[in-house]
């Protein structure tokens, strides 16, 4: 199944790439920490690593290590404005709660 991306946030990636100059595309994990205990973490990749997980959309490639694979399976990343705020949305069917401010989830 992988990980899938709208065309919004395909779009977002490609811009902010061309952007910076440089960069493959943008890896997508996971961390503990927050009050449901996980939270996602967004980088720009340079170089990967060798056991990452690679998957490409819409000419953007997305890149998740092995260990936050099974908590990202499934997952749609989306990327919206919404008034002043702008950002990327996760639609992950792995969460089963979040916390109230919205900075992280349980599985």
């Amino acid at each position: 199944m992988g990980i899938t991306l709208t065309q919004q946030a395909a779009d977002h990636i490609s811009r902010y790439i061309e952007k910076r100059g440089k960069g493959l595309g943008l890896r997508l994990g996971v961390r503990t920490t927050g009050c449901s205990g996980m939270a996602y973490k967004l980088e720009y990749v340079d170089e990967p690593q060798s056991e990452d997980q690679v998957f490409e959309q819409l000419g953007v490639k997305v890149y998740i290590d092995p260990k936050s694979m099974p908590y990202l399976e499934g997952t749609q990343l989306d990327y919206s404005r919404e008034g002043l705020n702008e950002g990327f949305k996760f639609s992950n069917p792995n969460e089963k709660a979040t916390c109230g401010c919205g900075e992280s989830f349980t599985v």
